[in-house]
Protein backbone atom coordinates (compact mmCIF):
# COMPACT_ATOMS: atom_id res chain seq x y z
CA UNK A 1 0.00 0.00 0.00
CA UNK A 2 1.33 3.40 -0.93
CA UNK A 3 0.84 6.37 1.30
CA UNK A 4 0.65 10.09 1.53
CA UNK A 5 1.87 11.90 4.31
CA UNK A 6 0.08 14.73 6.36
CA UNK A 7 2.96 16.37 8.17
CA UNK A 8 3.09 19.84 9.24
CA UNK A 9 6.29 19.88 11.92
CA UNK A 10 4.93 17.67 14.24
CA UNK A 11 1.20 16.26 13.40
CA UNK A 12 1.30 12.95 11.05
CA UNK A 13 -1.06 10.61 9.65
CA UNK A 14 -0.66 8.81 5.95
CA UNK A 15 -3.41 8.18 2.67
CA UNK A 16 -3.08 6.69 -0.30
CA UNK A 17 -1.14 8.15 -2.90
CA UNK A 18 1.94 7.91 -5.82
CA UNK A 19 4.67 8.46 -3.11
CA UNK A 20 6.67 4.88 -4.18
CA UNK A 21 9.75 6.40 -2.63
CA UNK A 22 8.91 6.86 0.60
CA UNK A 23 7.07 3.52 1.08
CA UNK A 24 10.26 1.64 -0.03
CA UNK A 25 12.32 3.61 1.79
CA UNK A 26 10.49 3.14 5.07
CA UNK A 27 9.36 0.09 4.38
CA UNK A 28 12.94 -1.09 4.50
CA UNK A 29 13.93 -0.08 7.51
CA UNK A 30 11.07 -1.18 8.73
CA UNK A 31 9.20 1.98 10.09
CA UNK A 32 6.33 3.73 8.42
CA UNK A 33 6.77 6.67 5.79
CA UNK A 34 5.37 9.51 8.81
CA UNK A 35 8.06 7.97 11.08
CA UNK A 36 10.51 8.75 8.37
CA UNK A 37 9.50 12.26 7.48
CA UNK A 38 9.32 13.03 11.09
CA UNK A 39 12.53 11.85 11.71
CA UNK A 40 14.07 14.16 8.65
CA UNK A 41 12.56 17.24 9.99
CA UNK A 42 15.16 19.77 10.26
CA UNK A 43 17.61 17.69 8.18
CA UNK A 44 19.16 18.66 5.15
CA UNK A 45 16.99 16.67 2.08
CA UNK A 46 17.00 16.37 -1.91
CA UNK A 47 13.90 17.16 -3.65
CA UNK A 48 13.48 16.07 -6.97
CA UNK A 49 10.57 17.55 -9.21
CA UNK A 50 8.84 15.77 -12.31
CA UNK A 51 11.20 18.45 -14.61
CA UNK A 52 14.17 16.91 -13.83
CA UNK A 53 15.22 19.79 -11.10
CA UNK A 54 16.79 19.15 -7.78
CA UNK A 55 16.31 21.47 -4.81
CA UNK A 56 18.54 20.77 -1.59
CA UNK A 57 18.14 22.35 2.10
CA UNK A 58 16.89 21.57 4.89
CA UNK A 59 13.70 20.32 5.48
CA UNK A 60 11.55 23.02 7.39
CA UNK A 61 8.12 21.65 7.24
CA UNK A 62 5.97 19.81 4.81
CA UNK A 63 1.83 19.00 4.46
CA UNK A 64 -0.60 16.58 2.77
CA UNK A 65 -0.54 17.39 -0.08
CA UNK A 66 3.43 16.97 -0.34
CA UNK A 67 4.01 20.87 -0.15
CA UNK A 68 7.37 21.36 1.42
CA UNK A 69 9.00 24.25 2.81
CA UNK A 70 12.88 24.40 2.76
CA UNK A 71 15.88 26.57 4.26
CA UNK A 72 19.22 27.41 3.06
CA UNK A 73 17.91 25.81 -0.65
CA UNK A 74 19.94 25.43 -3.34
CA UNK A 75 18.61 24.61 -7.22
CA UNK A 76 20.48 22.19 -9.72
CA UNK A 77 19.34 21.73 -12.94
CA UNK A 78 21.62 18.81 -14.26
CA UNK A 79 23.72 18.25 -11.41
CA UNK A 80 24.45 21.66 -11.31
CA UNK A 81 24.04 24.35 -9.01
CA UNK A 82 21.78 27.11 -10.73
CA UNK A 83 20.37 29.44 -8.06
CA UNK A 84 20.68 29.96 -4.20
CA UNK A 85 17.67 30.94 -2.04
CA UNK A 86 16.90 31.60 1.65
CA UNK A 87 13.84 29.61 2.13
CA UNK A 88 11.95 27.82 -0.64
CA UNK A 89 8.17 26.58 -1.07
CA UNK A 90 7.66 23.95 -3.24
CA UNK A 91 4.31 23.14 -4.15
CA UNK A 92 3.55 19.16 -3.65
CA UNK A 93 2.29 18.21 -6.93
CA UNK A 94 5.62 18.81 -9.06
CA UNK A 95 7.44 16.17 -6.44
CA UNK A 96 8.62 12.77 -7.72
CA UNK A 97 10.02 11.88 -4.71
CA UNK A 98 12.00 13.28 -1.41
CA UNK A 99 14.76 12.19 0.29
CA UNK A 100 18.03 12.11 2.96
CA UNK A 101 21.23 13.63 1.97
CA UNK A 102 24.40 13.86 4.04
CA UNK A 103 24.89 17.33 4.39
CA UNK A 104 23.79 20.40 3.12
CA UNK A 105 26.46 21.66 0.14
CA UNK A 106 27.44 25.80 0.92
CA UNK A 107 29.85 27.76 -0.83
Amino acid sequence: MLFQLLVCCSAVSFYPTHFEHLTLYAMSRKQTPSDFLKQIIGRPVVVKLNSGVDYRGVLACLDGYMNIALEQTEEYVNGQLKNKYGDAFIRGNNVLYISTQKAVRRA
